[in-house]
């Protein structure tokens, strides 16, 4: 039977929520999300398939199979390798929560192994099956499992989850997405020597929540590649996802274990799909693991890169920002609707006295310094630069006016909102503090930090930042290296757009020089950052700082400045990407 297109499960685009069905079941969830709105080339499923499945006597799992795009691919995989449909038939299980996609799935396979395809679906939670079946008893599992927030999981399938998750020995937590437990649930469903190939989420390179699955893939098998692509594997949505084959699982797990894990980048989907699968692995260069929390990231690296890099972080020459300066969240306002507002609102609304400066947008920040005169030409141009934050003592004696204004925003039920119901009241704004310099939240080339000497504060799209003890100016000026932007790409993350995006706590662990010894001074960066010439500035931080006064070699700053353009040229590259394949 030709497949045109398959379904394939992925996460709803930025904006959409998903609404948890009653009774514990996915049938009313967001149509896009769970009900096959979103196509993928079923040349992937065959793909994996084709990988995964070596021998007809293969023993075959699709954990959540939908309508059964990958168990049809496995199936003709199977007969393909000589299996007889009825062999096919017991030899070959889905798990399917859906009973419409489970009956679905069912049809389909009719299609290539006739009335034994009646055996092969099961229409039950993934977990609850799991949990009452014999394991381990599968030689490979395949396919898509759904990507859904812990929140929007629902019960009793997240408590049996999450014991799952527990029973093999890891810890998860209210950001576990469903996708995880699949993972460990399928991997120990695997035989010796068994296959894993699925779709996922490219979060499993990079999340902090997935930390502890990266290790446990890493203690369960013989050799694991991930397989990127800039192009995005589904055509509407913004989740980028990664194929990961893991290889060899072992019949007991162990930290010693020496996996090789490699990552490999394609173009465009077809380089993956019209290329068999061994000879893109034979060309992957594998890499050595780290048994701790480091991301896989920085895998798209060569060899020689990881090594500088990781010596790099160890070296005495090197230290955290954390030592410098902390990095915190701008100011959540809950509303920004409501709080942050423009020079001619605060006139209009009489509410002189009871604003602070502020900067609300990256874009704001036009080079590395911005002043009282920056903030003045920008509330001048209409710039919402304003952030209404009334006091402790101004709300005992509000002005009728701001009364008004609070109970317009009443009217509008603005006190609802989350951020906004937990303070009481709901106008004070917590944690309004002028920074030191701002850290940009969302990178886009590089990872900019920004003197202020504004008097202004920002709003949570943009990170404050605070000096330990130096000048704020000396910190700041040696944040503009190849250094620091070298370990913004390995620490941050990126998604489907790609953008870099860097939390407080991955902005605090980016690499500085340990001693503050000079820079390019930070007015001339100013200028310089300001007409478009980054490069020239940090061509000469690199004879000054990493040179002079850190000791590395010519050919050591250059082989920093390729893990900064190569990592950064590949976020750029699907960022591209994305915008032609949506076109």
């Amino acid at each position: 039977m030709k497949i045109a297109r398959t379904k394939s499960r992925t996460t709803t685009p930025k904006g959409k929520s998903l609404k948890v069905a009653p009774r514990g079941r996915f049938a009313d969830l967001d149509e896009d999300k769970l009900r096959g709105g979103y196509y993928t080339s079923a040349k992937v499923a065959e793909w994996l398939c084709g990988w995964a499945i070596q021998s007809a006597e293969d023993v075959v799992l699709e954990p959540s199979c939908g309508d059964g795009a990958f168990l049809e691919a496995a199936a003709h995989r199977l007969r393909e390798l000589g299996g007889k449909p009825a062999k096919i038939g017991r030899n070959l299980t889905g798990v399917e929560i859906i009973p419409a996609e489970a009956e679905a799935a069912t049809t389909r396979l009719q299609g290539v192994i006739g009335k034994s395809a009646e055996r092969v679906v099961q229409n039950s939670d993934f977990f609850a099956w799991w949990a009452d079946s014999l394991q381990p008893a599968f030689d490979a599992i395949i396919g898509n499992p759904p990507f859904i927030r812990y929140q929007s999981f629902p019960e009793p399938h997240r408590t049996i989850a999450m014991q799952i998750m527990g029973d093999q020995g890891l810890t998860p937590n209210r950001l576990t997405n469903i996708w995880v437990p699949f993972v460990v649930a399928a991997t120990a469903s695997l035989k010796a020597g068994g296959r894993l190939a699925l779709v996922l989420p490219a979060e499993i390179l990079q999340v902090t929540y997935a930390a502890q699955l990266r290790s446990y893939l890493t203690d369960h098998f013989e050799r694991i590649d991930v397989i990127a692509c800039n192009e995005l594997f589904f055509e509407k949505a913004e989740q980028e996802v990664v194929l990961l084959l893991a290889d060899g699982a072992l019949a007991t797990a162990s930290e010693d274990n020496t996996c090789r894990v490699s990552l490999t980048a394609a173009a465009t989907v077809a380089d993956i799909t019209d290329v068999k699968p061994a000879l893109i692995l034979d060309r992957a260069e594998p890499k050595t693991i780290r048994h701790d929390s480091e991301k896989w990231l920085k895998y798209f690296l060569d060899n020689r890169q990881i090594t500088f890099m990781r010596a790099l972080r160890d070296a005495a020459i090197t230290t955290p920002m954390s030592t410098h300066a902390s990095i915190d969240v701008g100011v959540v306002t809950g509303k920004n609707e409501f709080f942050v507002l423009s020079a001619n609102q605060v006139e209009d609304l009489g509410l002189e006295g009871y604003t602070t400066p502020l900067v609300s947008r990256s874009a704001q920040l036009k080079g590395s310094k911005i002043g009282k005169a920056d903030w003045r030409s920008l509330a001048a141009g209409g710039d919402r630069v304003h952030l209404l934050n009334i006091s402790k003592a101004q709300a005992s004696k509000l002005t009728a006016q701001l009364r008004q204004y609070i109970e317009e925003g009443e009217r509008k039920a603005f006190h609802m909102g989350y951020k906004c119901s937990i303070r009481k009241p709901w106008y004070l704004v917590p944690s309004v503090w002028v920074p030191d310099g701002f850290a940009f939240r969302q990178i886009y080339d590089f990872p900019r930090m920004v003197l202020n000497s504004s008097g202004a504060t920002s709003t949570d799209t943009i990170h404050r930042m605070r000096s330990h003890g130096a000048k704020p100016e000396r910190v700041i000026a040696n944040t503009y290296t190849w250094l620091t932007a070298a370990s913004a790409e390995i620490e941050g993350r990126s998604y489907g757009g790609g953008v870099l995006e860097l939390e407080p706590t991955e902005a605090e662990r980016l690499l500085m020089p340990a001693q503050l010894n000079g820079a390019m001074p930070l007015t001339e960066v100013d200028q310089l950052v300001r007409a478009g010439r980054l490069d020239d500035v940090l061509e000469e931080n690199a004879k000054i700082i990493l040179r002079e006064h850190m000791g590395l070699t010519s050919a050591e700053c250059d082989l920093l400045k390729s893990v900064w353009t190569q990592m950064r040229n590949r976020r750029n590259s699907r960022r591209r990407g994305a915008r032609k394949h949506t076109a």
